[in-house]
C-alpha cells in the first residue's frame, strides 16, 4: 500500500503526520510510507496523550505509571511481588522499585517480607490506596472518554480491535510477558 492509496492516508489527510509523509514522498517518491503512517500516528498519539498527563491522575498527585502499579494491585485483588508488578506494568525493575518506595512513603501500598524467603517482598494496597484507585478510576475513565469523543463507538471498537491485533503480534514477536 502506498501513501496516497491506503486507509491511513485517507483518514489522516490533515494531521501532522500527513505533512511528514508528503515530505518523504517528495524526497523518495518510490518509498512505501504505509508503515510510517500507522506507526507514526500511534507514536504521535502516545506522545500527545503523555503530554496531557491524564488530568484526573495529575490532580490526585499520581503519574500514569504509578496509577498503573496501583491499578494492577487493585484489579488482581492480590498481594504481588515486585517481579509480578514488573510483568503487569511492563516496567523495569528499577522503575517499579522507585515507584514502590514513593507509594509506600505516601501510605498507598505496604510491603511485607515473605516468611519463607527473606529476599521476596509482597506488596499490597493499603485502605488509602484502594480508596484512591476506586475514587479516581471513574474520573479517569470519564477523562479518557472525553479524549476519544471525536471517534464514534463503532470506530472506537474497530480501533481497539486493530490495536489489539497489533499488540498480540508485537507481544509474540518481542516475547513480552503478560499476566
Amino acid at each position: 500500500m502506498t501513501a496516497g492509496n491506503g486507509p491511513a492516508a485517507a483518514s489522516g489527510a490533515g494531521d501532522t503526520l500527513a505533512a511528514v509523509v508528503r515530505q518523504w514522498k517528495a524526497v523518495h517518491p518510490d518509498l512505501d510510507t504505509g508503515p510510517m503512517e500507522v506507526i507514526g500516528r500511534i507514536n504521535r498519539c502516545a506522545a500527545l496523550l503523555q503530554q496531557a498527563e491524564d488530568a484526573p491522575l495529575r490532580h490526585a498527585g499520581l503519574t500514569r505509571p504509578e496509577f498503573d502499579l496501583l491499578g494492577a494491585l487493585r484489579r488482581t485483588g492480590l498481594e504481588l511481588t515486585p517481579g509480578d508488578l514488573i510483568r503487569e506494568t511492563f516496567s523495569s525493575g528499577a522503575a517499579v522499585t522507585k515507584r514502590l518506595k514513593q507509594l509506600t512513603e505516601r501510605g498507598l501500598v505496604e510491603r511485607r517480607g515473605d516468611t519463607r524467603d527473606r529476599r521476596v517482598a509482597h506488596v499490597r494496597l493499603t485502605d488509602a490506596g484502594r480508596d484512591l484507585v476506586d475514587g479516581i478510576l471513574p474520573e479517569q475513565l470519564a477523562y479518557e472518554t472525553g479524549v476519544l469523543s471525536g471517534v464514534d463507538d463503532d470506530g472506537q471498537r474497530e480501533l481497539a480491535a486493530l490495536l489489539g491485533e497489533l499488540l498480540v503480534q508485537l507481544e509474540g514477536r518481542l516475547r513480552t510477558p503478560r499476566g
